[in-house]
C-alpha cells in the first residue's frame, strides 16, 4: 500500500511511521558515534550502555528489576525479536497462541519456527479478549502465548483483568508468554500499560519485547530489545546469533542516550498523537464512517461497510484513485476472515496538517 500511495501521490495513512524525527539530541549523538569510531561490530548481545539503559528503564517505570548482562539482549528492532523468540522458543508442531487480529510477521515468524497458530480474535466493536476463547485456544500442544500490548492494530491497551486471564493459563498450563510492547508509551486518556512480566508467577515466563522506533519515533533505527529471565534470554540470544548477530553499532549509544536523557519526549509525543488521532476520529465519524477510537498505538480501526464495496481490499484499492488517500484493508491481519472483511486501519502519527488533508480529500470524495 506504501507503494501504491507513491505511485499514485495518495497521502499514506497505510504504513505506521513518523513523518517528523524524533528529539535532535539524539540525533546528533548517533552522528557523533559515526565520525568517533562506533562502526565496527559492537558485541552481540548490545553494548553495555545501551543495555544498562533499559534495565534502568525497566525499573524506573515498571519496577522491573534486570541484571544487564543476562536478562537484555539488543535487536534488530522488535520484529528480530519476534522472530528470534519463535525460532528460539517454538518446535516443529508446538501451538502459539496469538491474538488476531495481528502484526504480519507473528504469523510469518511461526511458520519459520514450524508452529501451529492458533488464533485468539478480538472482535469489533470493543476488541477484548474473550476469556473463554482463550482458554479454549489452549491445548496439550501449546507451548508460547504470543500476546500484542498496546494492540496493533485495534488500539486495545489489555486491563489487569485481561492480564491475570492471560497469566493464570500460563501457570496453570506451563506456557512461556512473548509480549510485544512496542506501543508502551503511547496510549491515551490515562490509560495505563500494564507489562504481564509484573503480574505474580510472570517474571520467570515471560519474554518482553519492546523498541524505540515507536516511543522515539525513529522508525528506520531498527533498534529493539528483549528482557526477561536469563534463561529465556540466552535462548532468544542464541537464536539472534544466527539472524542479525549484532546491529547498528552507531545508533546504540544513540538511543541509551534518548532513554537516559530525553525521557519526557515518549510522554510529550502520546500527547501530540491523542490529539492527532481525535482529529481523524472525529473527521471519519462525520464522513460516515463506524469509528473504533483506540486507547493506545499509532492507528484507528473503522467499518467500511456501509460504502457499498465487496470488502475492506476493494475500498482500498479504490480509495488511492477516488480519494488520494491509502488505507490498510484490516482483513490482511485475520485468519477469521468474517470478523475483519470490512475493516480498515488508518495510521494517524502523521502531521495535523497532513490528516487535515487526507479528511478533506475524502470529503471531496465522498
Amino acid at each position: 500500500m506504501s507503494a501504491l500511495a507513491a505511485r499514485t501521490g495518495a497521502i499514506n495513512l497505510g504504513q505506521g511511521f513518523p513523518d517528523e524525527d524524533g528529539p535532535a539530541t539524539v540525533i546528533e549523538v548517533a552522528a557523533r558515534s559515526l565520525t568517533s569510531g562506533c562502526n565496527q561490530y559492537p558485541p552481540g548481545i548490545g553494548i553495555p550502555e545501551l543495555r544498562l539503559a533499559i534495565a534502568a528503564h525497566q525499573q524506573r517505570h515498571y519496577g522491573i528489576t534486570l541484571e544487564p548482562d543476562t536478562q537484555v539482549v539488543v535487536t534488530a528492532g522488535a520484529t528480530e525479536a519476534i522472530a528470534a523468540a519463535m525460532l528460539a522458543l517454538v518446535n516443529p508442531g508446538d501451538e502459539v497462541v496469538v491474538l488476531e487480529p495481528y502484526y504480519d510477521s507473528y504469523t510469518a515468524t511461526i511458520a519459520m519456527a514450524g508452529g501451529v497458530r492458533r488464533p485468539v480474535t478480538l472482535r469489533a466493536p470493543n476488541f477484548r479478549v474473550d476469556a473463554g476463547e482463550l482458554r479454549a485456544a489452549v491445548t496439550p500442544r501449546t507451548r508460547v502465548m504470543l500476546i500484542n500490548s498496546p494492540h496493533n492494530p485495534t488500539g486495545t491497551v489489555l486491563t489487569r483483568a485481561e492480564l491475570e486471564v492471560i497469566a493464570e493459563l500460563a501457570i496453570e498450563h506451563d506456557l512461556v508468554v512473548v509480549t510485544d510492547e512496542v506501543y508502551e508509551h503511547l496510549t491515551f486518556d490515562s490509560v495505563p500499560h500494564i507489562p504481564l512480566t509484573t503480574l505474580p508467577g510472570m517474571a520467570e515466563r515471560t519474554v518482553t519485547i519492546s523498541s524505540q522506533g515507536k516511543s522515539f519515533s525513529f522508525t528506520g533505527w531498527k533498534v529493539g530489545w528483549v528482557t526477561g529471565p536469563a534463561d529465556l534470554v540466552a535462548t532468544v540470544l542464541a537464536a539472534k546469533q544466527w539472524l542479525t548477530y549484532t546491529n547498528a553499532a552507531p545508533l546504540q549509544p544513540a538511543v541509551a542516550y534518548g532513554l537516559e536523557h530525553e525521557q519526557e519526549y515518549p510522554h510529550r509525543l502520546a500527547a501530540s498523537l491523542q490529539r492527532k488521532r481525535d482529529l481523524l476520529c472525529d473527521g471519519l465519524t462525520e464522513l460516515g464512517f463506524e469509528v473504533f477510537r483506540p486507547q493506545g498505538t499509532y492507528f484507528a480501526m473503522t467499518d467500511v461497510r456501509g460504502f457499498g464495496y465487496e470488502d475492506a481490499m476493494a475500498y482500498c484499492l479504490a480509495l488511492p484513485e477516488r480519494a488520494g488517500v491509502v488505507a490498510i484493508p484490516a482483513q490482511v491481519f485475520y485468519d477469521d476472515q468474517e470478523a475483519g472483511r470490512h475493516l480498515v486501519r488508518w495510521a494517524f502519527c502523521k502531521q495535523e496538517s497532513v490528516l487535515t488533508e487526507a479528511l478533506d480529500r475524502l470529503r471531496g470524495a465522498s
